[in-house]
């Protein structure tokens, strides 16, 4: 019978349920045990596909083409396993679910309301994953701060569902903060007292509290916690700031997080958790024997999250090539011919993001320009790749006003162009093309000896597409459409012959970069920076 744990916050918002929820994941999982995570969010966008990266960080895109939030990209870099639409839930996607049943007339006429509807709807997504036979244990991480009004529903229905389940069937971990007052010179426990209280009045006695903290608790502070919270006292776990996310498994494998849980849900300790690699990744990323600058050209540089996955992906692959890699935020828009020399000098490799709209096009543009001229490692990610086209076209192949329909409808030469079956299309929410397609690499190049295979699948979220119309001008000039998909001749990846390395990839391989399974495209590209370094 599948267990539930569920994890809330309090105090403040980013103390960090989605590490910590990860965290006590692989340690179950290090255990023999089959875990999943899941995020239920409090707004009421159906997903954060139409937000603004500057709301709400990154959009991370699942295997089946879910639009969802960046937690997920930390559990599956954390557990190697695949998410899908099931793990990430909105208020907007129980409304929705809840509104449609009462169209068609589910509900017998019965006055539609909060309780018992919209919590019967959010407790059926709390079971869809455990019913399906594939876990043992299912996390759900509940989104925004105990107090809020948006996470009412939620709360209540953890609240329903504990008492619905059995004694040991579920468990709640609520995360929280012990400030450290300078002036007084000491930590505070009151303000995690009040955030138990709230949850009490709620309905709902949390069984562990995770702590955040700057400083460490010492027992005489567990006890006091444990007393006003009512908590076994080695319920009552320290979490520190740690110098890396990655850090946090082996921080809750020392304060017993995982046996406590285990413990409270009469579940077995099987074995002592196998972190072997774990550690091993850690000692690489640590102990770097060189260094690489990498410059990450994209617009929305002001908040780093916008692009996580990309961080997380240079943090692996420098790992795996023993080296720190140093990302450099380089925003777009302040790129120009004037000064791009200046910005970009002194870099190892430029990584230029994904995006949509013209703003911080051009910058790009001329971003790509200098590492192609100058031969230093280029990668270029969905958006990025398309510039590079552009770029190509107009330097090389002297189509001067040559451009995305996406920036110029009025182009005379579209080298990138919407896809047909967008065309019609109005909608802006989930109507891109989204998640897993096949993609086929040529014998011979770059992008097969960096899989070491010809049939891969990656992850898609676009609507413009390379125009096939300038395909053979392209590969005459020495662009070669490396990668292709079967089912509609798109292509995926392109590259050029003779540069070190020099690769555009319609997808998106960052979302599938985890620490046991380092992308390869971003492996090859920091090995390239690393090599374009010693060189220079």
């Amino acid at each position: 019978m599948t267990k539930y744990i569920f994890v809330t916050g309090g105090v403040s918002s980013s103390l960090g349920k989605g590490i910590i929820s990860a965290s006590l994941a692989k340690l179950l999982q290090a255990r023999g045990y089959r875990v999943t995570i899941q995020k239920f969010d409090p707004y009421i966008n159906i997903d954060p596909g139409t937000l603004n990266p500057y709301e709400h960080g990154e959009c991370y895109v699942t295997e089946d083409g879910a639009e969802t939030d960046l937690d997920l990209g930390h559990y599956e870099r954390f557990l190697n396993a695949p998410t899908s639409q099931a793990n990430n839930i909105t208020t907007g996607r129980i409304y929705q679910n809840v509104i449609s049943k009462e169209r068609e007339g589910a509900f017998l006429g019965k006055t539609v309301q909060v309780v018992p509807h919209i919590t019967d709807e959010i407790k059926r997504n709390f079971r869809i994953l455990g019913e399906s036979g594939n876990y043992d244990i299912v996390i759900t991480e509940i989104g925004g701060t105990v107090g809020d009004i948006e996470s009412l529903p939620f709360v209540e229905a953890v609240r329903q569902f504990r008492w619905e389940s059995g004694a040991h069937d579920s468990l709640v971990i609520h995360l929280t903060l012990i400030p450290f007052l300078a002036a007084a010179g000491e930590l505070k426990t009151k303000p995690t007292q009040h955030s138990v209280k709230m949850l009490l009045e709620y309905g709902i006695q949390p069984d562990i509290l995770v702590c955040r903290t700057e400083h460490h608790i010492n027992q005489e502070l567990r006890k006091k916690i444990a007393l006003f919270c009512n908590v076994n006292v080695n319920a009552v776990i320290e979490s520190i700031d740690a110098p890396s996310i990655y850090d946090v498994p082996l921080l809750m494998l020392k304060e017993q997080l995982d046996k406590t849980v285990l413990s409270k849900l009469r579940l077995s300790n099987k074995n002592e958790p196998d972190l072997e690699s774990w550690k091993d990744f850690l000692g690489r990323l640590k102990n770097p024997t060189a260094e690489v600058r990498v410059g990450l050209v994209g617009k929305y540089v002001e908040l780093p999250d916008a692009y996580k996955s990309i961080v997380e992906a240079f943090i692996h692959a420098g790992a795996k090539n023993e080296c720190k890699v140093r990302v450099e935020y380089i925003h777009s828009e302040q790129l120009t011919v004037g000064n791009a020399i200046e910005r970009l000098k002194g870099l190892h490799g430029v990584l230029v993001a994904p995006g949509f709209g013209e703003r911080g096009f051009e910058g790009k543009i001329e971003a790509i320009r200098y590492v192609r001229e100058n031969n230093i490692p280029f990668f270029g990610i969905c958006l990025g790749m398309q510039c590079a086209v552009v770029e190509f076209g107009r330097n090389v192949l002297g189509l001067e006003q040559a451009n995305s329909i996406e920036m110029n409808p009025e182009t005379p030469y579209p080298v990138i162009s919407m896809m047909e079956e967008q065309k019609n299309i109005t909608a802006k929410g989930g109507t891109m093309r989204l998640g897993a397609q096949e993609c086929d690499l040529k014998r011979g190049t770059k992008a097969a000896a960096i899989y070491g295979k010809t049939h891969i699948t990656e992850r898609h979220r676009h609507r413009y597409e390379f125009n096939n119309e300038f395909l053979t001008r392209y590969e005459e000039a020495g662009m070669i459409p490396s990668g292709v998909n079967p089912a509609n001749g798109l292509v995926e990846v392109i590259e050029l012959k003779n540069h070190p390395f020099f690769v555009g990839s319609q997808f998106h391989p960052e979302l599938k970069s985890t620490v046991a399974n380092p992308h390869p495209l971003f492996v090859n590209f920091v090995a390239a920076s690393l090599a374009y370094a010693r060189k220079n």
